[in-house]
């Protein structure tokens, strides 16, 4: 099978089915596990799919389907670890701040500068990153566990939330598309829409695969987020488009050479 067909027929497995497994190409296709790991590094430096941890993601993915927690700890880790730092330079000392669900969130977490700060999430993850730091200044708000997320949420983590109050809210979603933010768990974006709601001023951590698509639960309108943080691949065309809604902050991601 010549290289420019395989990687034509790689493409229409992702395409089809969202996501697709490394040994289900090696099969499908009778090549190496080498081979499929050259070819999907290929297609994902031509924009063409989403490498994720053992397989490969389509750009368009279904949105009745979500990443796993450690799939998405794979996704677009350089664009994350700039916006998270960027939001976490933005947390000064004396706040109250929510962290919510998110591995850009969870990297923030670990990236808060050594400030005198109380910081409350549902984040697992985040709790465990922060705990030693923080000791008896990081809240975490129980609740029922969703290990796709690493995150408690529902009725228990709302009642929690909704008689707290926050200097500033870091928040989450899975696909901004105009003015909506949405995410896959109904739970999840309630937790968040209280978090925002009892903020004094909300930070919308994206990165710039989130634009431009939709998930199954509007939680938010971008007009209420004082600030989105993005990255610095997100094109001019969008950035302005958004810009009608909120304030946008694009920070620059690290290259190859710069690494």
């Amino acid at each position: 099978m010549l290289k420019r067909e395989r990687l034509t027929k790689i493409l229409q497995m992702v395409n089809d089915k969202g996501i697709v497994d490394t040994a289900d190409i090696m099969e499908a296709l009778a090549v190496s596990d080498m081979t499929v790991r050259r070819d999907l590094d290929e297609l994902e430096k031509a924009g063409k799919l989403i490498r994720v941890r053992g397989g490969a993601q389509s750009l368009d993915y279904n949105i009745d389907f979500e990443l796993s927690h450690l799939q998405k700890s794979t996704v677009q880790i350089e664009e994350k670890l700039a916006i998270a730092r960027c939001a976490a330079q933005a947390v000064q000392d004396h706040e109250t701040i929510f962290l919510g669900p998110g591995t850009t969130l969870e990297m923030m977490a670990t990236l808060l500068p050594d400030r005198d700060v109380r910081v409350v999430t549902p984040s697992l993850p985040a709790f465990e990153a922060l705990k030693d730091k923080l000791q008896d200044r990081v809240v975490l708000v129980g609740g029922t566990y969703r290990s796709n997320t690493g995150t408690f949420a529902g009725t228990l983590t709302n009642q929690i939330l909704r008689d707290l109050k926050f200097t500033k809210a870091f928040i989450s979603c899975n696909g901004i598309a105009d003015d909506e933010l949405t995410t896959s768990s109904l739970e999840e974006g309630e937790m968040q829409a209280i978090a925002c709601r009892n903020a004094r001023n909300v930070y919308l951590l994206a990165d710039s695969r989130k634009f431009n698509r939709e998930d199954f639960y509007v939680y938010e309108h971008l007009y209420n987020i004082d600030e989105l943080i993005t990255d610095s691949t997100l094109s001019q065309d969008v950035a302005d488009h958004y810009r009608e809604y909120t304030r946008i902050r694009q920070v620059k991601v690290k290259n190859e050479e710069e690494k």
